[in-house]
């Protein structure tokens, strides 16, 4: 299981004194004041919203339609590791310092469909991993 996002929360995590991962938001902060301060720190910012979503084919067409994902995206789990190690999609606007993936609703995504949901997060994590070393890294908040 992912852990909070500890203290000094999604500030520390923009500004690199918590290094990039798959983290919980903290029930003190919210998806929009995350989104806000990424837009203020130059990361890009992307919301996947969850509500409702309750296995596998949904969460994939909720990812390709939230996150704009190219046509090229296949609706499979390995289809959304490739975007996700590829972030040329997400990239098209210009230089970022980093990539921020929140996802609102994760709580009731992962109870109706905990192995997707173990998929997922392990899918999110290899991405964060990938994304770490380079001049633009990617970190993902649960929320």
């Amino acid at each position: 299981m992912t852990g909070l996002l500890p203290a000094p929360g999604v500030p520390g995590l923009l500004n690199g004194s918590i290094p990039p991962g798959v983290y919980r938001l903290p029930p003190t902060e919210s998806v929009p004041l995350a989104v806000s301060l990424a837009a203020e720190s130059d990361w890009r910012a992307a919301v996947l919203r969850l509500k409702g979503v309750t296995g596998k084919a949904a969460f994939l067409d909720q990812s390709a339609s939230d996150l704009e994902f190219p046509a090229w995206f296949g609706k499979n789990w390995d289809a959304l590791a490739d975007c996700l190690m590829d972030l040329s999609w997400w990239r098209n606007e210009g230089k970022a310092r980093g990539y921020l993936l929140l996802t609102e609703d994760w709580d009731p995504f992962s109870k109706a469909a905990p192995k997707d949901a173990r998929t997922a997060e392990a899918i999110l994590t290899e991405a964060v991993d990938y994304w770490a070393d380079r001049e633009a890294p990617l970190a993902v908040l649960l929320g």
